[in-house]
Formats: structure tokens, sequence, C-alpha cells
């Protein structure tokens, strides 16, 4: 059974910095394309940033562009997420998701919980 887990979530202060996880269990990551998102209180969810399967292609919402960046470790089956010059309206819970196509397309396959991001002073 393939499982998502995300980590790394916590408070940090307007210009930080935090670098979230996502851990696949039950299945090869190199399978997957891994997208993270992010839903904000009475926000709908939206996506933040993908990274294909092959790793080769990043996709990055306008906003996060510059500040966020992708990488994936296949042999620790690990996708981060490092989140630079962080602003309070990228407070949110923030999920990844696993895609098996494996190129960033909807539907997303699996899911994580969710880990709490909150950028405040």
């Amino acid at each position: 059974q393939v499982q998502v887990v995300e980590s790394g979530g916590g408070l940090v202060q307007p210009g930080g910095s935090l670098r979230l996880s996502c851990v696949v269990s039950g299945s090869t990551l190199e399978n997957y394309a891994i997208g993270w998102f992010r839903q904000a209180p009475g926000k709908e969810r939206e996506g933040v940033a993908c990274i294909t399967s092959s790793g080769n292609t990043t996709y990055y919402q306008d906003s996060v562009q510059g500040r966020f960046t992708l990488s994936r470790d296949n042999a620790k089956n690990t996708v981060y997420l490092q989140m630079r010059r962080l602003k309070p309206k990228d407070t949110a819970v923030y999920y990844c998701a696993a895609d098996s196509e494996g190129i960033c397309n909807w539907p997303y396959d699996y899911w994580g919980q969710g880990t709490q991001v909150t950028v405040s002073s």
C-alpha cells in the first residue's frame, strides 16, 4: 500500500526558510511525479509546485517562483520543498501528492495528511 507522508512544517518569521519533506513508502519514488499543494483557512486548495518522475521538469506557481525549490532523492524516496523568503500569505497546510503517470497531471493518486506552515512574527 502506497503511503505519502509530509513533514517539516512549523512556525517561522517572515523572511525565514523551511524545508518540507515528502516521503513515499510502499512503492518506488521514481515511479511518481510529486506535487505540493496548500490550503489556507477559508480558501480552496491550490497547487504550489510539482516535479516529474524523471526529475527533469519542475513547475511552480507564480507566487512562489524564485523562492521555492523542489528536489528529489530517489534513494531516500523523498522529495523536498525548500521554501525561502517566506511571507505571511504562505501560511497554510501543505500537502504532497503522488501522480503515477509521472507528469504532474490530475488526478493525483495518493495524498498525505498535510503539515502546517505558519509564517508570522
